[in-house]
């Protein structure tokens, strides 16, 4: 039996794990638990650069952060297929475990938040310049539900496979552009301009999507589909929402209003990403049921 197992290995900027391929052939009953999970290579994942206790649980924190990361990027692909074949009900499984995994991601904020200001700023000058708002995957993440922004890509030139699947994300449809073309084969008054526009562009709210989707609220038996799956789109901006509110407090609380690593604004940049929502007609039609 060939058993491809996937070790993992520092990234740029904070701690990010990448995947690299490695094949090893096992019997079934020569398997063990630490070699299918590659264990001696994860947990040899974490090299602190100082010698203060805190910097291992920052390592861990932005480690499991990019795996979830990793594994939400796998159910989107597979959510993004099973829209774009008109497979809604499939879908509802993986865009419902997205949600679970972001609630999952946000609860972490509360272990790091065990971290004092002065424990991090005794090891916080070993990161230099980098920064979580250099994480590929979680822009990848970003641009897969819709929101793009191709400036990001400047981050990542000298990550040839990063910068690739960034690339590949903004220049396809996102989740909401699909829910949108699967809106309008299934029969609703979606606009061409938001069934064929240029993919890479940011997505703009557009009163006749939302108008279209409103049709689904009010008529929720005949639409049931649509009306499901645009339930889980809200289930995962709802759950981006916290994770992003709750990022803020915790810097906030460990390095109040300093410069953030990397040369972010810090706090005041998370803030200002508060209000983003990838799938904006599903909130604002609610004030016109």
């Amino acid at each position: 039996m060939k058993i491809t197992l996937l070790p993992l290995g520092e990234g740029l900027g904070e701690p990010m794990l990448r995947a690299k391929a490695v094949t090893m052939t096992e019997s079934p009953d020569d398997m063990t638990y630490g070699r299918y999970l590659a264990l001696d290579t994860l947990l040899d994942a974490q090299n602190p650069v100082s010698d203060r206790h805190d910097e291992m649980l920052f390592i861990i924190i932005h480690q499991t952060k990019e795996l979830w990361l990793k594994q939400m990027i796998f159910e989107l692909d597979t959510a993004l297929d099973l829209v774009r074949a008109d497979e809604l009900v499939p879908a509802y499984k993986g865009l419902a475990r997205i949600s679970r995994i972001q609630a999952v991601m946000t609860l972490s904020w509360d272990v790091l938040a065990t971290m004092t200001p002065a424990d991090y700023t005794r090891f916080r000058h070993v990161l230099g310049a980098s920064s979580g708002f250099q994480s590929a995957q979680f822009r990848q993440v970003e641009f897969m539900l819709g929101l793009k922004d191709a400036q990001h890509l400047d981050h990542h030139e000298d990550e040839p496979e990063a910068l690739a699947a960034l690339a590949d994300a903004l220049a396809s449809p996102s989740l909401w552009d699909e829910a949108n073309r699967a809106a309008a084969r299934a029969g609703l008054a979606i606009p061409e301009a938001a069934t064929t526009r240029d993919w890479t562009k940011p997505y703009e709210p557009d009163e006749a999507v939302e108008s279209a989707w409103v049709e689904v609220y009010k008529d929720t038996e005949r639409w049931w589909e649509l009306y499901q799956l645009a339930e889980k789109l809200v289930d995962i901006d709802d759950a981006f929402a916290s994770w992003r509110h709750k990022h803020v407090l915790t810097v906030s609380r460990i390095i109040g209003g300093k410069r953030g690593t990397g040369g972010t604004a810090g706090v005041a940049y998370l803030q200002s990403t508060l209000s983003k929502r990838a799938f904006p007609e599903l909130w604002s039609l609610r004030t016109l049921l």
